[in-house]
Order: structure tokens, then sequence, then C-alpha cells
């Protein structure tokens, strides 16, 4: 157990090491500053009672947008596995949400709902089409042997759910939960510098890069870092519990 983190510690101490010998040959703090001056900025910034609210306001709207995506991707991907037409149906919203890019959803969402709105809305668009097609994948993946082995004993709902579907789906539904989160935290935050809401981390990257603050613009960036990794652990920590109990095994491999 401490070997990894000591090779990981490592890895990321010389990191820090090119970051700070890249900064010293620059020498122009406005281009590029080192990771001292960012944490020295970030350390500024804890203090003040904005800097909660900014973070308490993009998070929350982020975990929003992708907990709505998650529920409604497997409500709609599992009705379209078992209605083939839904899926049909469906198809075209979900290769325009897919397709489009952010961009156009922020400036037609500026003009529909506001800024206020906007990270919530986004991350929804952004991480309902990756769900939606993990789960219809996952769930498409179920031995056909096993499910007429079902069928001929009878088996109830909840417990082919438990036995047939659940052990094919989550793998797929684990590794699009992954990809999900980390395009909601991207797509979330630029929708926040294009659309400026107020109190937003998007907003205070604006600004720093019209004042120049090249500190504060790391300085976001790296509780923008620690927000997305808090919030994919907790995520997936919670799917794994869940899927535990329903499933009655020691563990998912992630």
């Amino acid at each position: 157990m401490a070997k990894p983190v000591l090779k990981k510690t490592a890895i990321a101490l010389g990191w820090l090491a090119l970051w700070q010998m890249a900064s010293l040959i620059v020498h122009q703090s406005v281009l590029l500053a080192g990771p001292m001056e960012s944490l020295r900025a970030l350390g500024q910034m804890v203090v003040t009672a904005d800097f909660w609210q900014t973070a308490a306001f993009t998070m929350l709207r982020i975990a929003g947008g992708f907990l709505l995506a998650f529920v409604l991707a497997l409500a709609f991907g599992t009705l379209a596995h078992r209605f083939p037409l839904t899926g049909d149906i469906l198809a075209p919203l979900v290769a325009a949400m897919k397709s489009v890019p952010v961009a156009c959803f922020v400036v037609l969402l500026l003009v529909w709902a506001g800024s206020q709105n906007l990270t919530f809305i986004i991350v929804f668009l952004v991480a309902f089409p990756i769900l939606y097609l993990n789960t219809r994948e996952g769930l498409d993946r179920a031995d056909g042997q096993l499910l007429e082995m079902a069928r001929v004993f009878r088996m109830g709902s909840w417990r082919k759910l438990r036995y047939v579907y659940l052990p094919a789906l989550l793998p797929s539904l684990v590794s699009g939960c992954q990809l999900a989160l980390g395009m909601s935290w991207k797509s979330g935050v630029a929708a926040e510098v294009i659309g400026t809401p107020l109190h937003s981390i998007g907003q205070r990257l604006y600004f720093a890069k019209i004042y120049l603050e090249i500190d504060h613009l790391f300085a976001w960036t790296f509780v923008i870092l620690l927000l997305s990794m808090l919030f994919e652990s907790v995520f997936l920590a919670l799917l794994n519990w869940a899927a535990r109990r329903m499933e009655g095994t020691d563990d998912i491999r992630m």
C-alpha cells in the first residue's frame, strides 16, 4: 500500500518541479505563475466566504445536472432496451445532444433560461447521452441463455434484475459514469466561462483572464480538479455500495 502512494507522490512532485522550472525560465507571472504563487493565491482565497459560495454554486449545479442525467438515463435506457421503438424515437435527440457543440447550447440557453441555470442544464445535456448509451449497451449484453433459464423457471422481475441484468449492466455503467463525470466538469465550467453566471468558478476564471491573474487561474483550476475528484470518488463509492447491496457480492471492480 505504501509503495503506490510513494510512487504517486514522487510523480506529482516531479511534475511540480518541472512546473516551477518552467515558471522560472519564463520569469513572467502574467504568462506562467509557479506552483508556489498559485498556492499562495489559493491560500488567500480559501479564507474568504466568497470562495466557498463560489465553489458551492458550481459544485451543486454540476452535481445536480449529473444526478438528473444519471436517473433519467437509467430510466430511458431501460425503456429503450425493453421497447426498441422507444430507442428509435430517442435516437435523433440523443444524436443531437452528442454532436451539437456545447457553445451552441450555451448561446441558446442564455436566451431561454438565463445564466444562473446554465451550468445545470449544460451538464445534463452532456452527461445524459453518455449514460443513456452505456445503460443500453450494458442491458443488451445480458446473457441470453440466463434470460431463457429465468423464463423457464419463472424467475421474478427483481431476481432477474439482480442476477442477470445487474452483472451485465454494472461494468458499462461504471465506465460511463467515469467518462460522464469528467465531461460534466469540463463542459459545466466551460459554460460558466462563456455565460459568467454570478458566484461561479467560471466567472472567476474569466476575471482571472481579464485581469491577468494567472496565479488565481491556476488556483481555481486546482479547486476544480479537487472538487471533481471528490465528487467522482463519493459517487462511485455510493454506486459500488448500492450494487453490492443488490447483487450480494463483495465488490465491483472499477
